[in-house]
């Protein structure tokens, strides 16, 4: 509809004119004011007039404001795609040399892998977010996104296939300890595995961890927060240290931490074998309200060489599997919950 004081008039003519031409009539000039049928072999137009009644010419053109438009388009759409493909090549070479870098030296942090492609960290994190890249970013590090086999992250722990079954015992008895909006550091080590894997899946929850195959699953949860410490990576037990991390963690509020061990003596207390995990460990400790030790009957009575801590400090231990009576007697005093197999 045209307002009230427009008049339009409307000429199939002069079509070899290859464009639109409007007349100055008296003292008024005509205002092109609008487009109709745009794809059609003419174009209606109406003019602004006020005062007077002026007449004007629509000169028509064979090569439509349609067929201008899809031009445009087209040769958008075309540079596009070349700008698309060469991003794509591109992208690939990077993937290729980083691939390369990651077999030669290992995890390597990010800034030195951006420093070594001439690109920036953000580059290098767009590159390794899509699903067919076979890197990962984690805790600053840039890796395989496939990870290792059991054995081959912890060569200090070669019993591991031996005490699954106790192992998913204790963990499932932990995590029965874990509330609706918890905030949780999750330690290290195979029995950590099957606690991550135990944590109900609907549960709103923050995780602070440093091992690398705790955050492949943490990361896969929905309303799941996570935070991952940084630093340099230990392949023997898959985890990250640095001072800062460390720094960072005590200034953390965890309100549970759950800790494993490779051993636990009623007087030695807990300890690990990598002596990297110990600083972690006590950090964790510190911040966390409440603190938890998760471990299969097995490590009870045991030693290993780096100690982080008492075992009263622990407001309850989760053990996986039965001990034996003299085991039972020993640990006796201590806030022991024992997860016994089911009976077949």
């Amino acid at each position: 509809m045209l307002a009230t004081g427009m008049s339009v008039i409307s000429v199939n003519a002069l079509n070899a004119f290859p464009f639109l031409a409007i007349m100055r009539t008296g003292r008024r000039r005509l205002v092109l004011a609008g487009l109709k049928h745009a794809s059609s072999q003419w174009v209606l137009c109406y003019a602004n007039n006020i005062y007077s009644c002026n007449i004007f010419f629509v000169i028509t053109y064979r090569l439509t404001l349609h067929q201008m438009t899809s031009k445009s388009i087209n040769t958008h759409n075309g540079n596009s795609k070349m700008l698309q493909t060469a991003g794509a090549k591109a992208r690939t070479l990077r993937l290729v040399r980083m691939q390369e870098l990651i077999n030669s030296k290992g995890p390597t942090q990010l800034g030195k892998v951006a420093e070594q492609l001439g690109v920036t960290e953000m580059t290098i994190r767009r590159d390794l977010a899509s699903a067919d890249s076979p890197l990962a970013c984690l805790g600053g590090f840039v890796l395989e996104a496939t990870l290792p086999s059991a054995d081959e992250k912890y060569s200090l722990d070669e019993e591991i296939d031996h005490h699954t079954v106790r192992k998913r015992l204790a963990c499932q008895r932990a995590a029965q300890w874990v509330e609706d909006g918890d905030s949780l550091f999750i330690d290290c080590g195979t029995t950590m595995i099957h606690f991550a894997e135990a944590l109900p899946p609907a549960m709103t929850l923050s995780v602070v961890c440093y091992s690398m195959n705790i955050a492949a699953i943490v990361s896969r949860r929905p309303n799941t927060q996570l935070i991952l410490l940084g630093g340099l990576y230990h392949p023997s037990s898959a985890t990250f240290y640095s001072d800062e991390a460390v720094h960072y963690l005590g200034s953390l509020g965890v309100n549970k931490a759950f800790l494993s061990a490779g051993g636990a003596d009623l007087q030695r207390g807990a300890s690990c074998s990598n002596f990297h995990e110990v600083a972690v460990k006590q950090a964790a400790i510190r911040s966390a309200g409440q603190s938890f030790l998760v471990v299969d009957e097995s490590k009870l009575g045991r030693v290993r060489p780096a100690f982080f801590s008492p075992l009263d400090v622990f407001s309850r231990i989760a053990v996986g599997g039965v001990p034996d009576a003299a085991l039972r007697k020993q640990f006796k005093g201590l806030p022991l919950d024992v997860a016994a197999p089911p009976v077949t």
